[in-house]
């Protein structure tokens, strides 16, 4: 295995987990720009009124998007066991 090879599979990794984190990042934001809004039209400051939303948002996301994810994360492991076996 040389240089080219570590740094293929690093970079491949980085993008695995941008991939398996893009989904929930972007429905945090969505729900964040939403409350912000709302927060900023009605003046109402509440902190709980922030963190409960993006919780209920994100455990949502986490839970529709999780096949996807589950399937990114196996195929990568796979083509790492395949170079693994390949290299032994």
């Amino acid at each position: 295995m040389n240089e080219a090879m570590v740094l293929e599979i690093g970079r491949q990794g980085i993008f695995v987990i941008l991939k398996i984190a893009t989904p929930i990042m972007l429905a945090g934001l969505g729900i964040g720009l939403i409350i912000a809004l709302f927060q900023a039209l009605t003046t109402i400051q509440e902190i709980t009124l922030t963190f409960v939303p993006k919780i209920l948002v994100i455990f949502l996301a986490i839970i529709l998007f999780l096949p996807f994810m589950m399937t990114t994360l196996i195929e990568f492991s796979r083509e790492l066991f395949d170079r693994m076996i390949a290299l032994g």
